[in-house]
């Protein structure tokens, strides 16, 4: 389980939202963490604490509970975590926190909590968007806290804006990012491509492949989660993925070669780092060598002479020649001076396939090859896989996982490649 060993402090305020609390605990629980609750009496008013006791096994905080003859008191239970979440955050809470205030527990367990806060914040429109209110929000940047932005749309209280709560997967993705952030990633520029091309023989109807993007768009979340600044490239929709993920959508391969020259571009010039109330000389350019993982599957063919329109069918004739033509070899073909290049690969040929890999390594002139061996079509699309990591001096097997663990696992091994 991904957050096995950490320790998730949640804070709970009075927002019509403190019951999405209760999922984005559940979220940090199924993924190993320790979670303890503190609540502010506000809260208590949407919420029990019965409610976060029974979700966490542990006894909550709050103004009844707390105690100096054990852990439940707001300065024991912040030296136990890693983390302090405050979701829902009140526009009450945000103001009191950017002022220094700790005129309830939930405030005096921020106040002594020296590790990161992230907070997201839920309120009514125009207690959200007051000057006051925003100008506390960019305090709390400043200081270092992380903002997870609230969403718009149709409030509790019937007003439709700004002020509803991130959705829980949402804040379970800032939280892994905290806590999972690696130096080595972070702030490395990465460009992943994702999905199978589409390439067009008429405007309804086209040729393309099996590939789900799945593997694509795990790399993509894990690299993210490490603190990399990604930019995934795919032909697929982007559901489960955290919302800052940058991506670009797009078709077919001339599409997906344009736009990967232009992300190679960008991704060589650096990263722009961020001041902070710490150190406001800190803003400059970041230069780490970046990365490129290639898990899209390229169309090998596209129509010699797509059609506008739609072909008609022919009623004199069954059978129907269309003639197509090779696609550019995209990873052959890019510039890959000055950034590391890993390669996707996947044969049914269990007895050539892995031979065919090692050679694409030296064909692409690429310094890794993730070779996957399918069995047939059904293996395109499922939750798990397995891969064969490649470099001119190794090969390492990587064990069958969910996508997301193997994706670790694969950036674990793309890491010995680098500066």
């Amino acid at each position: 389980m991904i957050l096995k060993g950490k320790k998730i402090l949640l804070g709970v305020t009075g927002s019509i939202a403190a019951y999405k609390a209760c999922d984005v605990a559940r979220e940090f629980i199924k993924a190993g963490a320790s979670v303890r609750v503190v609540m502010s009496e506000a809260a208590k008013r949407f919420v029990t604490p019965l409610t976060f006791e029974a979700l966490t096994r542990e006894g909550v905080l709050h103004e009844g509970t707390e105690s100096w003859a054990n852990e439940l008191n707001h300065i024991d239970i912040t030296q136990w975590a890693d983390v302090f979440v405050i979701a829902p955050a009140s526009a009450n809470t945000i103001n009191k926190l950017a002022k220094g205030i700790a005129d309830n527990l939930l405030l005096q367990c921020a106040l002594a909590f020296d590790k990161p806060i992230l907070i997201a914040p839920a309120a009514n429109t125009k207690m959200i968007e007051n000057h006051q209110t925003k100008n506390s929000i960019k305090m709390l940047e400043v200081s270092d806290m992380i903002v997870i932005k609230s969403q718009s749309k149709l409030l509790a209280c019937g007003d439709e804006g700004n002020g509803a709560l991130a959705e829980p997967k949402e804040i379970y993705w800032q939280t892994l990012k905290t806590l999972l952030k690696d130096d080595f990633w972070s702030d490395r520029r990465v460009v992943v491509t994702s999905g199978g091309t589409i390439e067009k023989i008429d405007d309804v109807r086209f040729i393309s492949n099996f590939s789900s993007g799945k593997m694509g768009h795990a790399v993509a979340t894990a690299l993210y989660l490490l603190g990399a600044d990604v930019c995934l490239i795919t032909t697929k929709q982007t559901k489960n993925i955290p919302n800052e993920i940058y991506t670009i959508d797009v078709e077919d391969a001339k599409e997906m070669q344009g736009y990967l020259t232009d992300a190679i571009r960008v991704a060589k010039k650096g990263v722009m780092s961020k001041p902070s109330i710490n150190n406001p000389d800190s803003i400059g350019m970041i230069q780490k060598e970046p990365y490129l993982f290639m898990v899209a599957a390229v169309a090998d063919y596209k129509a010699k002479y797509p059609q506008v329109g739609k072909m008609k069918k022919d009623t004199t004739t069954k059978e129907l020649a269309i003639e197509f033509e090779l696609n550019d070899d995209i990873l052959g073909s890019l510039d890959k001076q000055g950034i590391k290049t890993i390669g996707f690969k996947a044969e049914m040929d269990a007895k050539a396939g892995l031979k065919n890999a090692k050679e694409a390594l030296k064909v692409k002139g690429v310094d890794a090859i993730c070779y996957n061996l399918l069995e047939d079509s059904n293996s395109f699309g499922s939750d798990e896989n397995a891969i064969t990591f490649i470099t001119k001096e190794s090969e390492i097997n990587l064990e069958k996982k969910e996508k997301l663990f193997l994706a670790f696992d694969i950036l674990c091994e793309a890491k010995k490649l680098g500066d």
